[in-house]
């Protein structure tokens, strides 16, 4: 009779199991703002396939998806910049084991308004008119025009990435304009000829011009494109992560695992992202 009570107990767990992995799922996934197209065609596809889950995918931001993972408010941060030493210690007081993963990768691409002839940029030119060095575009190769940058605000990975990579971690300059969401920065500079500003690939459209941009002082300018992402010739690239509890591995793992295979390499693809290598 004991045998019968243990096989019986023994099904249940994998009808709930099945049930949990195929029916029960319900994550909330905030964050970057990078990441966000990407997570929403990822969640659409994938409940698709499994009718009965339900993802949740909303944006504001690096800082404030790792933020609402900090507080339990979110099962998965998404965000374009690594976890910093002061967030994984929050994590460490509180006890909480985390997994980051690497879902995609980007490619900042550096944009002007279609009617600015300036078509090339190398790296130093590009510190100096975010640091505020550089007002005007006559200083390199352009119009005699003032120069007007927009970027990310302090709570975008993108803006510490860029802050990182491009500018030495020098600090943005006074005038340069900050901005809530990517697509604001599309907006303004479409609108404005002497305009500047850095957006990921993924939401790169006719209404900006993409400039090509130097790391080795004007020898070579790469475009910004997947190919040359995939390749590392051009050189503004990053990953792009999920962050989650490892209590809650069980739960997350179905939607990861989706976007780590192939159909989920396949829509970072399409949507303009840069796939994980094989």
């Amino acid at each position: 009779m004991k045998k019968i009570k243990t096989i019986a107990l023994f099904g249940t767990i994998i009808i709930s199991a099945v049930a949990f992995k195929l029916g029960d799922i319900n994550i909330k996934i905030k964050g970057s703002d990078t990441v966000l197209p990407l997570s929403q065609k990822e969640a659409e596809v994938f409940m698709k396939k499994n009718p009965m889950a339900k993802i949740t995918v909303i944006g504001g931001g690096s800082g404030v998806g790792i933020a609402a993972f900090l507080d339990g408010t979110t099962d998965i941060a998404m965000s374009s910049r690594k976890i910093k030493m002061s967030e994984k210690m929050k994590l460490q007081d509180a006890g909480k084991a985390y997994k980051e993963v690497v879902i995609a990768n980007d490619a900042l691409s550096i944009i002007v308004n279609p009617n600015n002839k300036v078509s090339q940029l190398t790296r130093e030119q590009l510190e100096g008119i975010f640091t505020g060095k550089i007002t005007n575009w006559k200083d390199v190769g352009g119009d005699d025009e003032k120069i007007i940058a927009y970027s990310r605000e302090s709570s975008s990975g993108t803006y510490e990435f860029f802050k990182e990579h491009v500018l030495n971690n020098k600090n943005y300059g006074s005038t340069v304009l900050n901005m809530p969401a990517t697509g604001a920065i599309v907006q303004s500079i479409s609108q404005t000829k002497g305009a500047i500003g850095y957006i990921g690939l993924a939401y790169m459209e006719k209404t900006v011009k993409d400039v090509k941009v130097s790391y080795d002082k004007g020898k070579t300018y790469v475009e910004a494109t997947v190919p040359n992402a995939q390749s590392k010739t051009y050189p503004i690239t990053r990953p792009l992560y999920y962050y989650y509890l490892t209590k809650d591995a069980a739960k997350v793992k179905p939607l990861i695992d989706f976007i780590l295979s192939a159909d989920g390499q396949k829509i970072v693809g399409e949507v303009g992202y840069v796939p994980l290598s094989k």
